[in-house]
Parts: C-alpha cells; structure tokens; sequence
C-alpha cells in the first residue's frame, strides 16, 4: 500500500494479529472478534472505494450507536479519508451548516433521519454520493449499507498521490454560533493515554458506554480507549437510567464514562439492595456534581475520577486524588491557568476564564474560521470559554460556561452556581439557569427546575431556599417548573433551547405587579411580561 496508516488502523491490525478470536466488541446479544473487526474496515474500505470516496474526501456519518457506524468510521480510516460524525439531533440550517461547511463527498446515514437528510443536503453539490443503513436505494441514495459492507475482504489499494489524506473532523456543538469543525494537525496521545490509565482498565476487561459514537468522548476514550489498552467495548445505543447497573453486569464492565447529568440522574433511581454489586470499579467522569459525588461512590461502590478535557484542543485535568468537586490538576506537560478579560492571572480562589496551552504549540484549528482559531489561541494559549477557579494547592474547579453567565446590576452571575445551590433542595431532581432580557438592560435570572419524581416544590420555596445561599442579585427573579429539561446526546443541558423559549405563560416572577411589567405577584408572568421581555 502506498499509503500512511493511521494510529486507529493499525491498532486494529495488531490486535487481529495478536488475537483475531478474541472479542472485542459488543452491542445487545452480537459480538464481534478482532478478526471480525478487521473484515469489516476492510471490505468498508473497498465499499467506499468502489463508491467514489477517495483519500482527499471526507464522509458524513448519521448513524446512532451501532456496529455499522463502527464499520463505516474504520473502513475509511482505512482507505485514507476523513470521517465527519455528525450529530443525529441536528436538524435544518445548522445540519446543512455541517455539510456544506465540512465539503463531505459522501454520507452514511440512518433511514430514520432520511427525511432531515434530504432537506438540508440541498445546495451541497460537492455531496455526490450517500449509503442508507436500514433502508434501499433510492431518492438520492445511492447504495445500502449491505452493499458497502459486500465489498471485497481485501487490503485496500489506494494511491496518495492522487491526493493526501483527509483528516477526521469532530463538529462543535454551536451553542455560540454555528458548529465549527475541529481539524487536528499534529496528535500528541500522551494526555488520553495518562487519562486511560487512570481508569485502571486492564487487558481484556470491559469498558461500556451508552454515550453517542458521534461525541469525542465516547468515540476517543471509550472506543478508541478500548483498543489502546486492549480491552472490551461495549456498547449501548442509548442511554437508559433504568437499565444502566444492568447493562454493566450484563457485560460485566468495570468502567464507564459519565457526563453532565448522568451522575444525577443514575442516583434517581429508586434504590435497589443490589446497588453496589455490579463490576464497575472506576467511572471517568466530567461535571459530577459536588454533592452527589460521595453518595454515588458510597451507593454504588465504585471510585469516581474526575477529569476535563474538549475536543477543541489536546488538554487534560485529572483528580486522581479523590478532591470532592475538583477537575483536578494538568497533566502530560499541558499548562493551565485562569485569567480574567484582559489575558491576566487571577488570584487564587478568583473566577476566571480557564486556557491551557500545549507544550508543542498550536494542534488544531477550526476548519475554514482562521479569525476564529486565532481568537481561541490568543496569546499563546487555547481560551476554553469554561469559567473556572484554581485553589492554593494547584486544583482547578469548574464554575460553568462563560458563554452561560448571567449579567445582572452590574455582577456576573454564574450559572453553575445557581444551579449547586438549587439542586440541593431535597424535592428538586436537576436545574438549569439562564439569563432572559430585562427591561432595565442586562439580565435577568431565570431559573427552569425538574422535581424528583412525585415531589412537588413550589417557585416561592426554590426563591427562599437561595436566599443567604447565593448573592441577592444572584437569587432567581423567574421560575419555571417543568417534566424534563432539553439535552444533547451526552446529557448536557442545552441551554440556548431555554433562552429561545424565553419567558412562558407558565413562569413565575417573583417581583410581581408594580416590578414585573403588570404581571399579578406570585402568578405567572404572562404574555405582556413576555412581549417587554422578548
């Protein structure tokens, strides 16, 4: 072959080499060998060949969690082009945003999500060619994906000098603005690696996720992670509270990674007196909160790590050392620092702008956006857009996103803030604060709360449970009681959904009459109040 080979591709080939019966994956009652996995990059590979993909080509990938998304991912690693997982919540301008932006040759895609895939490919010309998993040609499908899977389980041929390779691309999730696409130019694999080996996986053991395939984390550390220590993947198509513990004896998984809400989540569920006999032994977790952390490690007897990290540039903090509420410290060389508007340091103890800068320099950039990839690594270093503090001995704590931040009487508000204090309430399950336009300028607090399930909690008892526990200016003006609160694939809060929404018939103000735009006090502020406020 006359072509580079990925890290990916040839961490298959050794394993299949190593030990080509052995499993590797699994996803409900199928499993799939090394050899297996092989045979499948392969004859993907030669599927997109036989297509039109070529190395310089990039290719869409719509697929939830599933084998075929795994196939599709490795066949064109493979075969030297760029894999663009696209995230299957996307929908209308934002999703041809991806595909024209991105310039994909081709798309794999589910017959699910057929219909928005047809929308927003018009006006993609350079899109020639599309294969549909669970569906037929047709309509401007070209092939399906038994198809690209019967191509020939051959070493792929295909020559560079037609064009270098394309490299993958991971979009952001636009909560700023339109989705930007992370290319990496240079891989340093040493902090992924100091993260895997904190999760103290071993050889043949199972690492389990029911995060989507189309996020980093699930992709670089859960997949990926599992072949670089040669372990297990298992693999849910989604998540499910009441099925998780399950799923971890059923494939007896001694780790798995949590994000956003998981942690809270998980502890809603009624308690069962088998709570703690399951395998799992380490959870790789980013965004526990403080105070749940102890009670999941107590209830369901496993160490939980916590850690950040992004997909926007290579930089890792890792507590290893069991700090309660604390993403830990840098590690692999990787320096961090908090600074305030002007690029400063911040004292200790101060909310900042969390950066870090790579002891290599600049790995990665936004696709087509140099004024925005100049813009995140101003001054030398990767600007995060999280809030965050440092304390006297080297721990950073998370303090919520800048971009979430609430301007109120001349104060920044922290969300994060708001939210810690609120979810301490014995009747509330999960929150999300917001800033909504006040008619005075500046902002407004809202806050948007989910009860446990059959506890009922008041806007009035949520008000008076911040005051003396927030500052006042930081104390919610509006509540809103609601069934679920909007999330992405890995259980984030979508918060720019609750900013659309806006002030609703539904949401209390706590001003009333005279301050709140005519609205009867202790009642919802009703459509005037969401007119002024829109």
């Amino acid at each position: 072959m006359t072509r580079a080979q990925s890290a990916v591709e040839l961490l298959v080939r050794e394993r299949a080499r190593a030990h080509p019966d052995a499993t590797w994956l699994a996803f409900g009652d199928e499993t799939y060998t090394w050899g297996e996995v092989l045979s499948f990059a392969r004859r993907a590979a030669n599927g997109w060949l036989e297509l039109g993909v070529r190395p310089a080509d990039r290719v869409a990938i719509l697929l939830g969690n599933c084998p075929e998304f795994i196939w599709s991912y490795l066949g064109l690693l493979f075969m030297g082009a760029g894999p663009v997982p696209v995230n299957t919540a996307q929908r209308g301008v934002t999703l041809h945003h991806i595909l024209a932006d991105s310039g994909v040759r081709a798309a794999i895609v589910s017959e699910a999500l057929r219909p928005v895939f047809d929308e927003a490919r018009v006006g993609c010309p350079d899109l020639a060619h599309t294969v549909v998993v669970g569906g037929r040609p047709g309509g401007g499908i070209d092939w399906d994906v038994e198809r690209l899977l019967g191509a020939a389980d051959t070493e792929p041929v295909v020559d560079l000098a037609e064009a270098p390779p394309a490299a993958a691309m991971l979009y952001t999730s636009g909560t700023t603005g339109p989705p930007k696409g992370v290319v990496t130019s240079s891989y340093d694999a040493s902090p992924i690696g100091m993260l895997l080996g904190a999760a103290g996986v071993g050889p043949g053991e199972t690492m389990y996720t029911p995060l989507p395939l189309f996020h980093g984390n699930a992709l670089y550390v859960s997949m990926i992670g599992s072949m670089v220590l040669d372990a297990r993947f298992a693999l849910a198509e989604r998540f499910s509270a009441s099925r998780f513990f399950d799923d971890c004896r059923r494939f007896d998984a001694v780790e798995f990674n949590a994000l956003g809400g998981m942690i809270s989540i998980l502890l809603k569920q009624p308690v069962r007196p088998d709570d703690a006999d399951n395998p799992v032994r380490t959870v790789l977790s980013a965004g526990c909160p403080p105070d749940r952390w102890e009670e999941f490690e107590r209830r369901f007897g496993l160490r939980l790590v916590e850690w950040f990290g992004m997909v926007d540039a290579p930089g890792i903090l890792l507590n290893t050392e069991g700090r309660v509420g604390s993403m830990g410290k840098p590690i692999a060389g990787v320096e961090f620092a908090v600074v305030d508007d002007a690029g400063q340091p911040v004292p200790v103890d101060t909310t900042g702008e969390l950066v870090f800068r790579h002891p290599a320099g600049q790995l990665t950039h936004y696709h087509g956006l140099p004024d925005a990839t100049e813009a995140a690594y101003r001054g030398g270093w990767f600007h995060t857009g999280d809030l965050a503090s440092q304390d006297a001995e080297g721990f950073y704590y998370y303090k919520g996103r800048k971009k979430e931040s609430i301007r109120r009487l001349g104060e920044n508000i922290s969300a994060w803030e708001i939210e810690t204090v609120v979810n301490a309430h014995p009747a509330v399950q999960e929150s999300a604060a917001h800033a909504v336009p006040s008619e005075l300028g500046e902002d407004e607090v809202k806050l948007v709360v989910v009860p446990k399930p059959g506890a009922h909690v008041s806007p009035e008892a949520l008000t008076e449970f911040c005051d003396g526990k927030v500052a006042g200016y930081a104390v919610p003006r509006y509540v809103e009681i609601v069934d679920e609160l909007p999330k992405t694939g890995t259980q984030r809060v979508r918060y720019g959904v609750l900013k659309e929404r806006g002030i609703t018939p539904a949401t209390w103000d706590r001003l009333g009459t005279d301050d709140a735009a005519g609205s009867p006090a202790g009642s919802p502020a009703g459509a005037t109040t969401k007119e002024q406020h829109a």
